[in-house]
């Protein structure tokens, strides 16, 4: 156990991204609940990776921007396709969603197949590098997730199928260059099963006080013990949920009771 690492200028603009992600993800993964398409956020992320993955093989020198720009476009087409596959295949939509999910992930394995160092992009891209964003890189995402807050708070359902999935890709695909594809379920999936049973306002706050709570505990945590900062930080989200849930179980009035 070490106490070297915590430290404000590490721990702080991590915890900050954290932030920025939980404000999108949180309400995205409670929608994603509610329509049933609980692997969406894993196949657009994965997709968004495969866009990355790609650029990087064509060797063209791509900038943050232009890379930005082909996560982007690979999680935009995924989106489309899938806006299409529910709309003609609703019945086997989730079965596709997972297909398409292990598509793009043996698609970036290939890709990286013959990379000396492939296996340490996909561990970058998967499980992301939280614990070393800069502060400056965050102001782009939070005037990206700014307009997605407006657009999903404004428009909510009125944004229709095709509306969702696109507001969707452009979260994740900024998310995954953040702090990677498994945090980005993660962040979608955890705090929004862990409150599934209050759908009002304050569902909401406890599904955004229980994703600030496993990031901050996922930090340090794995500052103090040398562990993968964004590994930890999905094993506490989970560990969070569970005592929530326990707690939420515990309180509930007993059949027969006084």
């Amino acid at each position: 156990m070490s106490l070297e690492g915590l430290e404000l200028s590490i721990l702080g603009p991590a915890m900050l991204a954290g932030i920025l992600v939980l404000a999108t993800h949180v309400p995205l993964g409670r929608e994603v609940l509610a329509r049933g398409i609980i692997f969406i956020d894993l196949a657009v992320a994965q997709i968004s990776s495969l866009g990355v993955i790609a650029a990087d093989r064509l060797d063209l020198h791509l900038g943050i921007f232009e890379v930005e720009l082909a996560a982007g476009a690979a999680a935009v087409s995924g989106a489309l396709l899938l806006t299409w596959t529910e709309r003609h295949f609703e019945e086997i939509q989730e079965a596709l969603i997972g297909t398409l999910f292990v598509l793009a992930a043996t698609g970036g394995i290939l890709l990286l197949a013959d990379n000396p160092h492939g296996g340490d992009r996909l561990k970058e891209l998967l499980v992301g590098q939280i614990l070393w964003v800069s502060p400056s890189s965050l102001w782009p995402v939070a005037a990206l997730y700014a307009g997605v807050l407006a657009l999903w708070f404004g428009l909510g359902r009125r944004l229709g199928r095709i509306g969702f999935y696109l507001l969707f890709a452009v979260t994740v695909t900024a998310s995954v260059q953040l702090v990677g594809v498994y945090l980005v379920f993660a962040s979608l999936i955890i705090p929004s099963v862990a409150t599934r049973e209050r759908s009002d306002r304050r569902g909401l706050a406890s599904a955004y006080l229980l994703g600030l709570a496993g990031y901050a505990l996922g930090l340090v945590l794995s500052t103090l013990f040398d562990l993968p900062t964004g590994a930890m930080i999905v094993w506490s989200l989970a560990g969070v949920a569970i005592l929530w849930m326990a707690v939420q179980y515990r309180s509930r009035p007993r059949p027969g009771g006084g």
